[in-house]
């Protein structure tokens, strides 16, 4: 009769639209989950059946991400040139409206293993850096700019050696099964810094989630997760518990501040308000639901008018409607896609906001130095789109040369 349910029809349309952003766990009475029993179901429902390809393409994106991680040049090729583009989306079950978001030609730790040999400080305390799946592969200027700010307070960085994912998109499709075995990898490999009590410093707030709630639902009785769980904490939950004293400067100018769905309802914003004052910036919270991406949500061809739906409810025109020099800040992936494809800005995270204070204060013009700056994301997203385009030139340069030598030989066979 149980194994009936959890095959039923009728209770998997039920959960089709939840958006598993936990705000049921904190702000129902009783404290329902239904984003864990979504993902409880879905395992049990699609054991011995195929799951619909954006499963696949979605739950599994560390592993296709580590994979364009070598070749992200012709990767991008794929993802981001007219007919390609539309071509990976159909094979991906994603809609055509949606824009792919594109692979940093290097990964974060492939810098960070160069960074290492010139920066650190032997001496500082030791914090590890989470290399989150998409801080790794996508926007590697997050995590590059974490690092500044927390070696800036007197922190020496260090980074996992091992290719590790806390399996944050697997949840939401029921894959139990990986999510279960990334987490035990992760508590193997990392035992010598949760056993030293080594802070462990996440930047995505989704997976961050992971650590506070996740492992220990799928590790309850395990010491290691406890205590990862305990010594995990969001960038700004770090700066105010451990660098309380380390001196902010002040940047000022006004923001517009959006909370991931998981950093609300399990973290809190009181710790990332609370080092915004301390910046001196002048921000509002205009959107206390969610942004619509939701994860992988938006990205699913079924779900895309769902999804800008809700953004289009208070999100995306509190963004269009903002001071062409006020900061958008948003630390969460999903949340700055959403933003960047429903409006003309690109969101901040709150490491790289940071980065710009510390670097105001070096080259000035003192505080209120994005009063008169429009669009302050822009440079930074210039640049990388730059980068992007660079690896992708670099990338189409080498398939014609390699097309070239091919005719070329074939010619050279024909003739001898």
């Amino acid at each position: 009769m149980i194994r009936d349910g959890w095959r039923s029809e009728e209770v998997k349309q039920s959960l089709d639209l939840c958006l598993a952003c936990k705000g049921c766990k904190t702000e129902c009475p009783v404290g329902v989950d239904v984003a864990t029993y979504k993902a409880e179901f879905l395992s049990h429902y699609y054991e011995g059946r195929s799951r619909p390809r954006s499963a696949y393409a979605f739950g599994n994106i560390d592993f296709w991400a580590r994979l364009a991680s070598n070749v992200p040049g012709l990767a991008n090729l794929t993802t981001q040139l007219p007919f390609l583009r539309d071509l990976s989306k159909l094979v991906a079950g994603i809609p055509r409206e949606r824009t792919i978001p594109a692979f940093a030609p290097q990964t974060f730790k492939t810098w960070f293993h160069r960074h290492r040999k010139i920066a650190q400080d032997p001496e500082a305390p030791p914090v590890l850096l989470w290399p989150d799946t998409f801080n790794n592969y996508f926007h590697t200027g997050t995590a590059k700019a974490a690092v500044e700010v927390l070696e800036a307070a007197g922190f020496r960085v260090v980074v996992p050696k091992a290719n590790l994912c806390c399996g944050r998109p697997l949840y939401d499709f029921g894959m139990l099964d990986r999510a279960q075995s990334l987490l035990l990898q992760i508590l193997d490999e990392l035992s010598p810094e949760i056993e030293a009590g080594i802070p462990v410093i996440g930047l995505e707030p989704s997976c961050v989630a992971v650590f506070r709630d996740e492992l220990l639902n799928l590790f309850p009785h395990d010491e290691r997760a406890q205590a990862l769980s305990r010594q995990t904490f969001l960038l700004s939950e770090f700066l105010e518990t451990h660098a309380k004293d380390f001196p902010l400067p002040r940047l000022g100018g006004k923001a517009l501040v959006h909370g991931h769905c998981h950093h609300k309802s399990l973290m809190k914003m009181t710790a990332e308000e609370s080092v915004l004052h301390r910046l001196g910036i002048d921000f509002q919270n205009p959107a206390p639901g969610c942004c619509g991406m939701a994860g992988s949500f938006g990205f699913e061809r079924d779900k895309y008018d769902v999804s800008m739906a809700i953004g289009e409810r208070e999100l995306l025109p509190a963004v269009r409607r903002a001071p062409a020099d006020c900061l958008i800040i948003a630390d969460g992936f999903s949340c700055r896609e959403q933003i960047a494809q429903g409006t003309p800005r690109r969101a901040l995270h709150l490491a790289e906001v940071l980065q710009m204070a510390l670097s105001a204060a070096v080259v000035g013009p003192g505080p209120g130095v994005l009063d008169s700056r429009p669009y302050p994301e822009s440079a930074r997203a210039q640049q990388r789109e730059a980068q992007v385009l660079k690896s992708m030139k670099h990338a189409g340069l080498g398939l014609a040369a390699l097309a070239a030598g091919g005719v070329l030989l074939w010619e050279l066979s024909r003739r001898y």
